[in-house]
Parts: structure tokens; C-alpha cells; sequence
């Protein structure tokens, strides 16, 4: 569908999957579109488009720190277990290696007060991705805003909006204390 104009009948046809931290989800259905917001965490999305299957993933830290990328019920949270889930839902979907080929989103810096996670987690997209052999054709990490993305797996289309984040430090405050009743000795108050 080179050319194609995308309508706004399009978009109300579309069954939309959000696709959240430690999911990866895989389709070839024309009429889907994953979204996923996003701050300092990757979204990888990935497709054949020969094949016309693609999918989306989402993670929070791209190791566990031990080479494995974690285990049990945490592996989710990283990025080498979200990447192989991915690759091998699409292969199974009929992708083939040498066909696929990615977008990488989010990795932003948030807030000032913390390590770049995000940069971390942009530089490890990269990485396995170059190291698996798969090309990224267009990429948008770092910055300081978070991201709403949206992905048509199929046909690779991508929506992306710039989210402001108000990172300003807050002031907080303790409330001020109610004044109480005097009470008379051997009252009982129960909250």
C-alpha cells in the first residue's frame, strides 16, 4: 500500500492493544494498531513487511545486570527477554530473520534526580538489534518527554506524540494540624 492516504475511517476500524511494561505483543491482523506510553522505557516495534506480521514490545531496564536478563516473573522487565519474546513470536507468525527490521521509541530522561535509564536502555536497543543483524529504519529516543506511540504492525506505520512532563521539583507540605475539642478525662475518641 505504497502512497496509501491513512483516514480517519481507518483509525475508528483499528482494534487498538496497549501493549504495557514487560508485554510484547505479535500480529498480522491489517486492523490492529499497539500503543504504549512511554518515559524511560524502550518500545521496539518490529515487522516482516513481506510477511505482514509485526509486533511491539516494552520494557524497563535492558539487563539484569547478570548477562542473563533476568528470571522468573522479573525476566519481563528486561530487555533482552522482551526482544528474544518478540523475535520469536514473529518468527513463529511466519516473519522471517533476514526480512525483519525495527523502529525504536522512548529512552527519554525525565527527571533530573536520576542515573539515564533511559539513554541506558536506548544504547542496549541499539546494540542487540545491530547484534542480531535486524536494521532500525527510523529510531526516536532520549529527549525529555515522554511518548505516546502508536504502531500499525502490519503496514510499519508509526503515530508518535511528544507527551509533556512536568518535572519541576514540588514543594511539599504537611498539612496544618485540626484543632481537637477539649476532651474530658476518660473519653474514648475512636477514628
Amino acid at each position: 500500500m505504497i502512497g496509501r492516504d491513512y483516514s480517519h475511517d481507518d483509525e475508528l476500524r483499528a482494534t487498538k492493544v496497549h501493549v504495557t511494561q514487560g508485554e510484547s505483543h505479535v500480529s498480522t491482523d491489517p486492523n490492529v494498531v499497539m500503543t504504549t506510553v512511554l518515559g524511560s522505557c524502550i518500545a521496539a516495534c518490529i515487522r516482516d513487511p513481506q510477511a505482514g506480521v509485526g509486533g511491539m514490545n516494552h520494557f524497563l531496564l535492558p539487563d539484569a545486570g547478570d548477562g542473563r536478563g533476568g528470571s522468573g516473573g522479573d525476566a519481563v522487565r528486561y530487555g533482552a527477554y522482551a526482544m528474544e519474546l518478540l523475535i520469536n513470536g514473529l518468527l513463529k507468525k511466519g516473519a522471517r530473520r533476514e526480512r525483519l527490521e525495527a523502529k525504536i521509541f522512548g529512552g527519554g530522561k525525565l527527571f533530573d534526580s536520576l542515573s539515564d535509564v533511559g539513554a541506558s536502555n536506548a544504547a542496549f536497543a541499539e546494540r542487540f538489534l545491530r547484534d542480531e543483524g535486524i536494521p532500525i529504519v527510523s529510531s526516536s529516543v532520549g529527549g525529555v518527554s515522554a511518548r505516546r506511540v502508536e504502531f500499525w504492525p502490519v503496514t510499519g506505520r508509526v503515530r508518535q506524540r511528544l507527551v509533556a512532563v512536568d518535572n519541576a521539583p514540588q514543594e511539599v507540605r504537611r498539612p496544618a494540624p485540626i484543632p481537637q475539642p477539649a476532651s474530658n478525662a476518660g473519653d474514648l475518641e475512636l477514628f
